[in-house]
């Protein structure tokens, strides 16, 4: 009959050869120890499969992936995520609109680290599909008020010297369903119509001084080459200062969902106005009423009127770590953070609180601190099962402090659909889940 033998467990060798290095210097008990350590690796190693599957790739143990080879170098020739990353990606909201061709998707920015959302992940916003243009066929047409009307290749716009900027962009629809009170239970739905970029192309000024726009120009119709025709109103102000013409995003040439292979940029402004696809900018003595419609967004007020050409997108934040979609696992130290913006400029200071807005606590603005872009807070803190009402409050160079929904509600009402940027709260359980409130 055989005899069983039952091996020892990784925690009884640690224990024999702590006992057996006892008597011996500091120098020979840490020569032994390590001897010892080589032989537990073997030891654990031919432990029953049971075991080793569950700790075999753990130390003190070689992973297996250090002992074979990866795939090589061009394999993928592009590149792609981990695949246990695969979780990160953009969602849309199956009943926020009829038709996947004019619908919108929203970034995860609960995954995201620092200021620069990655191509694949920017929200996507179309109103007619996305187009498949060959670039070699596609033209920018500027005409109307100006001196010169001129019609440029994508080669011609790239002979100008570009420009790099790191600029956020916005729907202004960005948390609309929160308006009357909280609705989506995920930070990607409340508030990821937001991404964050490096635009490289031509200020759109440059362009203007090569039409020369006479003195009755003071706006601007920017159309689109999809299906829709998309088209905006832009006041010359704007297209004279920080409007670009851009045909680049995070150091690789547009993306056809995000208007390849040309498109506009307005620092700051509802995202709308930075129309995709550009094929057409018409100079003209004011907005083009007669295409209302398309023209621009209206904010519904309390008393029936509409508040129009709204473009600036205020002051905001919202805190990422911890949301609904990433809930506290274990007390203990925890880093508070997340992003703010503001179309008005750079973000100056942002609080954090941790009762609902009685209280506030200054968070540090972490890395890069950009006009018109995204920036990090971070605010570390303890956490041991207590139970928190989470908001942040952004305050931006201009002295502009993110309001309450209360205060919002009283300026519009609570109709509207468009520009919520008021405080938002999310409630941390005492198992540490995050759900979504709203608090006024």
């Amino acid at each position: 009959m055989s005899k069983i033998i039952k091996r020892p467990g990784t925690r009884e060798l640690m224990a024999q050869l702590a006992k057996e290095s006892d008597g011996l210097s500091i120098n020979e008990r840490r020569d032994f120890l390590r001897k010892g350590m080589v032989a537990l690796s073997g030891a654990a190693a031919t432990m029953v499969a049971g075991k080793t599957m569950a700790e075999g790739n753990l130390p003190p143990l070689e992973p297996s992936w250090g002992k074979m080879l990866g795939h090589g170098v061009v394999e993928f020739p592009y590149g792609l995520p981990s695949k246990y990353e695969k979780h990160v990606v953009r969602r849309t909201v199956p009943w926020l609109t009829a038709e996947s061709i004019s619908s919108i998707s929203m970034s995860p920015l609960q995954d995201l680290k620092g200021i620069i959302t990655p191509n694949g992940l920017v929200f996507e916003r179309y109103h007619a599909g996305v187009p498949q243009i060959n670039p070699e066929e596609h033209r920018l047409m500027i005409h109307g008020l100006v001196d010169r009307p001129i019609i440029f290749t994508m080669d011609d716009l790239m002979r100008f010297p570009s420009v790099s900027e790191i600029k956020f962009i916005e729907c202004p629809a960005n948390g609309g369903m929160e308006w009357k009170g909280a609705q989506m239970e995920a930070l990607q739905f409340t508030h990821g119509m937001l991404s964050c970029c490096e635009w490289t192309g031509v200020p759109l000024r440059t362009l203007l001084e090569e039409v020369g726009v006479q003195p009755e120009g003071k706006w601007i119709l920017a159309e689109g080459a999809d299906g829709a025709h998309m088209s905006r109103s832009i006041p010359l102000e704007k297209a004279l200062d920080d409007t670009l013409v851009v045909y680049a995003q995070n150091g690789e040439r547009l993306r056809p969902e995000q208007g390849y292979p040309l498109r506009l940029i307005n620092p700051g402004w509802e995202g709308n106005t930075s129309v995709k696809w550009l094929r057409r900018l018409e100079i003209g003595d004011k907005p083009w009423y007669h295409r209302e419609e398309t023209s621009k967004y209206t904010d519904l007020m309390e008393d029936g009127r509409a508040r129009k050409f709204t473009f600036v997108q205020e002051t905001n934040s919202v805190i990422t770590n911890p949301c609904p979609e990433n809930p506290i696992k274990n007390s203990g130290v925890i880093e508070i953070e997340g992003v703010a913006w503001s179309g008005r400029g750079k973000i100056k200071q942002v609080d954090v609180s941790f009762d609902g807005g009685i209280s506030w606590t200054p968070a540090k603005l972490k890395g890069l601190v950009l006009d018109k872009a995204l920036t990090r807070f971070s605010l570390v803190t303890k956490w041991d099962g207590q139970p928190w009402l989470l908001q942040a409050r952004a305050i931006d160079e201009t002295g502009y402090v993110q309001p309450t929904l209360k205060q919002l509600r009283e300026a519009r009402g609570g109709n509207s659909i468009y520009h919520k940027n008021s405080i938002h709260t999310w409630k941390v359980a005492a198992n540490g889940e995050v759900t979504n409130v709203q608090i006024s």
